[in-house]
């Protein structure tokens, strides 16, 4: 049977029986998904279907009051940040001209990927190679 959302549902493994709670608001302790939308969109009646124009005209004078509140933070910020990770870090083609200067070629996970598969693909590839290659090839797919 449909519970509403936010109920607490459990399965009793003593009865075998599911049981669900209405979560109790007075305690405050229920901040389920539906509760926070409620808090977002104020005292509007978010369940019904469609939307007066006046509780449209609120929410979007709520949107645009926190998107001023988000733009209060001036552009000149916002470069200084920039500029400031910029002093931390080098771009990668900088990092490249490095390595290729002591001699370390730095290849990326397509490059790596690319060779596993030719190593596995290769017929002159033993079965130990084949899966050591997969097992390698396993490891850079779940990053992507």
């Amino acid at each position: 049977q449909a519970v509403p959302a936010g109920s607490h549902v459990r399965l009793n493994l003593q009865t075998g029986d599911r049981e669900a709670k209405l979560p109790d608001s007075k305690t405050g302790k229920s901040d389920t998904r539906e509760e926070r939308r409620r808090k977002r969109l104020g005292k509007m009646d978010v369940d019904s279907s469609s939307f007066t124009s006046q509780e449209l005209k609120k929410a979007l004078a709520k949107m645009k009051e926190s998107e001023k509140a988000e733009r209060k933070f001036p552009l000149s910020a916002f470069k200084a940040h920039e500029e400031e990770v910029k002093k931390k870090f080098r771009p990668i083609e900088q990092l490249k001209e490095e390595f290729e200067k002591l001699n370390v070629k730095m290849e990326t996970d397509y490059e790596i990927m690319v060779k596993l598969i030719s190593k596995f693909n290769s017929s002159v590839s033993t079965l130990d190679e084949k899966v050591a290659a997969l097992y390698d090839l396993e490891y850079y797919v779940h990053q992507v």
